[in-house]
């Protein structure tokens, strides 16, 4: 499959809480850049849905963010860990709170 997006990932896990009202669902992330992000779960949302998306950073920081599945690959979750990319892409597209030290780990990535 071609590459869509116009800027690179960093692989990066962290801790993700999401859900379409508030974050009630537990994932990890497998990469991550300033605007959008891959989370690795076997029930991705459909494509168009409007997330809030709670990350927690390695400092244990929370990010609230707002974002929208721009992409999903359902797997069965008993073969999440051996299926290419089951999950969703998650465009990011509104900050509640952490935006700076979100971009800021982003950034650190790429140094």
């Amino acid at each position: 499959m071609a590459e869509k997006r116009g800027i690179k990932r960093k692989r990066k896990r962290l801790k993700v809480r999401f859900g379409v009202d508030y974050p009630r669902r537990f994932a990890f992330t497998e990469d991550i850049s300033e605007q959008g992000l891959f989370v690795i779960t076997g029930r991705p949302e459909r494509p168009g849905t409007k997330l809030l998306l709670e990350i927690t950073l390695p400092d244990e920081t929370q990010v609230i963010v707002r974002g929208q599945v721009r992409w999903a690959k359902k797997v069965p979750p008993n073969l999440i860990r051996v299926a290419n990319k089951g999950g969703m892409g998650v465009r990011l597209f509104r900050f509640e709170s952490g935006e700076s030290f979100f971009k800021s780990l982003v950034n650190q990535l790429w140094r």
